[in-house]
């Protein structure tokens, strides 16, 4: 077994390595640094160390509430911005609505003018067919009356040269002399 030793330290006296640590005015090296650090302590507070501290501290945090407030503004104005797009999106799609059933409309309307205008047209071409039907017949009648009265013409003098001879032509002349006679 490992033998044990029991190591026992006096103040001054030497480490337990068999070296003294060393030491001035009594204090030793971790006095010396509580010491140096109590020191800075007290420069920094009569330097007024803190002071300067926070207010860059203060000064960083007014920048940051800065950047937050720009940042804010800035976001509501996006957000308005946003809203005016919104809107006016919302209006162009009423208004391209409204162009389209106009046009839809418009587009009914003409074709219901394209058919009255064809109706009227098909009416006006059947009756100027008609009225050209029309002409057409009172034409052939006219041709028809006018072949006949020179059927009924050549009829009738081919049957007063049978008929009538130069004495009934004479008897006729009289009487139509004597006609004129009373009439005076």
């Amino acid at each position: 077994m490992a033998e044990t030793q029991a190591h026992t330290t006096v103040p001054g006296g030497p480490a337990p390595g068999g070296e003294a640590e060393p030491s001035a005015l009594g204090i030793q090296a971790g006095g010396w640094v509580a010491l140096a650090m109590l020191v800075v302590f007290a420069i920094a507070l009569v330097a007024k160390v803190p002071s300067i501290i926070a207010g860059m501290l203060d000064r960083k945090i007014a920048g940051i509430r800065e950047q937050l407030d720009t940042a804010a503004k800035l976001r509501k104005e996006a957000e308005a911005l946003k809203a005016d797009y919104e809107a006016k999106a919302r209006d162009a799609h009423r208004e391209v609505e409204e162009m389209r059933a106009g046009a839809a409309r418009q587009a009914e309307e003409i074709v219901a003018k394209a058919k009255a205008d064809a109706t009227a047209l098909i009416a006006r071409h059947g009756a100027m067919a008609e009225e050209k039907i029309a002409a057409a017949e009172r034409a052939m009648l006219a041709e028809i009356r006018a072949t006949a009265a020179d059927a009924a013409t050549n009829a009738a003098r081919a049957l007063i040269a049978e008929k009538h001879d130069a004495g009934a032509d004479q008897a006729l002349v009289d009487k139509a002399i004597a006609g004129l006679g009373r009439l005076n």
